[in-house]
């Protein structure tokens, strides 16, 4: 038995970030991983899938922006396999790079899985580790399939976004189940690489938590690109092959067989609350199954903690992190400042990227809020002339009479480098006119912000 300030059970960006840092305040720490760490966003997420969009967004420019910028290329070969090599090496070096956190701040890794003891300890192995001050739980979530209508993800012709990122080539033709997040970039990806994509949601428009505007955006972007897309979409069955899969899907009132080589499920993920121990120690889950968690991210349970994914929605990397950030301060005696989970922004990373930030126009209706709109059309910009991505707008929304931002969408090229200079102005309760009171260099896209802000004032100058 070894003995610890801190245990933290899993090694994802909430629970790297949480030992890291309390083992900067003084803490011992040690961090239970049972695979590489980095948890699900770096090895298996967030970091391989964006190099795989980056190699689409170089595809697409290669085969059909090029010449328009005086760059004439023949005989393009798209190699997925290459690009998936790459995607691994990124996320090999970001794996490689907690390991060596943990060692510059001295958190013991203890490899295996852990299991929560009464009395803030856990066991990994045969071996049980105490804690003198806090156990925190960061174990996140794993992919799913949807075996009732027989979607069971078989890792070849039914595959999840973990296979997706190992392929060696493209797949002729692809269906993806669900359009949110993950749906959409894989979607993306692999329309870049020469598949025929069919992108099936149940819901009525793709993309359903962003601004209607966004989805909207989305969609034609899509369209142009030849990739199909099913929404208020029901698949009623599924064949199952080793050299493909039949779909019955229902959409609009039709039914259609679609045939395709794989299937990807991208419809949600599964909570990692199994086998922790959670009863035993007092930890209870709410009625979504969730870790229930206090304001404080404390459980049920005294002395334990749960971050991250399994802590509740926002399912986000960076609201994992900013939970750990906060529990380590929390344990440490400190008084964090409070999170603003309603200042946590969104990013889809397909191209043009989708970002948000507070509320849409439908929550705000749905309020009954008495608000006003700023838009502003990247046809309008001039550095998205420059650079031929003029697909997409910043759509500001304003309360009335305060100038409150009460949310903020963008849908652009960088949107997701955007979308901060806003979410520091909803952090500290800018109003519109202070951010038109910051200049913005010209010529770039945050042009866009401030124009959009100036629209909701009544005084747009480039449209």
């Amino acid at each position: 038995m070894a003995t610890f300030d801190v245990i933290v059970i899993g090694g994802g960006p909430g629970g790297y970030v949480c030992a890291i840092r309390a083992a900067q305040l003084g803490l011992t720490a040690a961090v239970v991983e049972r695979d590489k760490l980095g948890g699900v966003c770096v090895n298996v997420g967030c970091i391989p899938s964006k190099a795989l969009l980056h190699s689409a967004y170089v595809a697409n420019l290669v085969n059909h922006d090029a010449k328009d910028f005086g760059v004439e290329v023949g005989g393009v070969t798209l190699n997925f396999g290459t690009a998936m090599k790459h995607s691994r090496q990124v996320a090999d070096q970001n794996s490689k790079g907690v390991e060596f956190l943990m060692k510059k701040n001295k958190i013991t890794v203890i490899k295996g899985e852990g299991t929560l003891v009464p009395g803030r300890k856990v066991k990994v192995g045969t071996e049980t580790h105490s804690a003198t001050k806090a156990v925190v739980i960061a174990t996140g979530t794993r992919v799913k399939g949807i075996p009732q209508i027989g979607l069971e993800i078989n890792k070849t012709t039914v595959i999840s976004s973990d296979e997706a990122l190992f392929l060696e080539q493209a797949p002729k033709t692809l269906a993806i189940v669900g359009a949110g997040a993950v749906g959409t970039e894989f979607a993306d990806i692999f329309n870049a690489f020469g598949a025929k994509v069919t992108l099936i949601e149940a819901l009525p428009r793709m993309l359903p938590v962003e601004d209607a505007d966004s989805s909207a955006a989305i969609a034609r972007s899509f369209k142009k690109r030849g990739i199909d897309v099913l929404v208020g979409a029901k698949v009623k069955s599924a064949t199952v092959g080793n050299a493909g899969v039949t779909l019955e899907v229902e959409s609009g009132g039709k039914t259609q067989i679609i045939e395709v080589e794989k299937v990807l499920m991208a419809a949600g993920r599964a909570l990692n609350t199994q086998n922790l121990g959670l009863e035993a120690a007092g930890v209870q889950l709410d009625q979504r199954g969730f870790v229930k968690v206090g304001p404080d991210l404390r459980t049920t349970a005294d002395g334990v903690y749960c971050i991250g994914d399994v802590a509740g929605p926002p399912m986000l990397a960076h609201k994992g992190s900013r939970e750990g950030l906060v529990v380590a301060e929390t344990i440490a005696g400190k008084k964090p400042h409070a999170i603003r989970y309603d200042n946590v922004p969104s990013v889809t990373y397909c191209h043009p990227e989708v970002a948000s930030i507070g509320l849409t126009e439908d929550q705000c209706k749905e309020k009954k809020l008495d608000y006003v709109v700023g838009k502003f059309a990247l046809t309008a910009n001039g550095r998205a002339r420059a650079t031929n991505e003029t697909e997409g707008f910043v759509k500001i929304i304003k309360d009335k009479k305060y100038g409150e931002i009460l949310g903020a969408h963008i849908v652009a090229s960088h949107a997701s480098e955007m979308i901060h200079e806003l979410a520091v102005a909803r952090e500290n309760e800018y109003t519109v006119e202070e951010v038109d009171l910051a200049i913005h260099a010209h010529p770039t896209l945050s042009e866009a912000v401030a124009e959009a802000a100036l629209d909701s004032l009544g005084r747009m100058i480039h449209a």
